[in-house]
């Protein structure tokens, strides 16, 4: 993982501790930790900005209401971005606007042909399993992400925790904190 200038623990118990975000097994700190390791594992072949996913996985369902339809989710986590950008963490204009679109629309069935948005979709569709779903390569965006799914390769995921120490460091801290809560 690169070293970034966003203080991300800080930032991912700001987002865990808001009393708006609904404590769901489904949509919540577990999945945003699960996208964060898919778009990280994906980015590294797409070549694209590293905070910008991990900001995508931790804004994208932040502001959800239910694990039902809630089709403005989007919407409200990407405002939630917004009035947490230059207070909680700093990020380039340009780069804000491909978050605030990817948190935005994830879950509208749009296409792009941004590599960075596509790989914040392709991030969290990966973890559709979660609800019984096998992601469909038809609505993947990158080849790393429709490999997985074609060649069945799961552990790939997997493994990107278990190779990487400081990230699996984070990850169980992360976990603690969220059993905590």
């Amino acid at each position: 993982m690169k070293s970034s200038s966003i203080d991300f623990k800080k930032l991912w118990k700001i987002v865990i501790s808001n009393k708006d975000r609904i404590d769901s097994r489904v949509h919540g700190p577990e999945h945003w930790v699960r996208v964060q390791r898919n778009g990280l594992y994906i980015c590294k072949q797409n070549n694209v900005d590293e905070d910008i996913i991990r900001l995508f996985a931790l804004f994208h369902d932040s502001m959800r209401q239910n694990d039902g339809r809630d089709s403005q989710h989007g919407l409200r986590g990407a405002e939630y971005a917004k009035l947490l950008l230059n207070k909680e963490y700093k990020l380039a204009d340009d780069k804000f606007e491909l978050l605030y679109y990817a948190c935005q629309y994830h879950s509208k069935h749009r296409a792009t042909e941004d590599k960075t948005i596509g790989t914040c979709w392709d991030a969290d569709r990966l973890d559709l399993r979660r609800v019984g779903i096998k992601p469909t390569e038809k609505y993947l965006y990158s080849d790393a992400a429709k490999l997985i799914v074609k060649e069945n390769k799961w552990r790939r995921l997997e493994q990107k925790i278990s190779n990487t120490s400081r990230f699996t460091n984070w990850w169980k801290k992360l976990l603690n904190y969220i059993n905590m809560l």
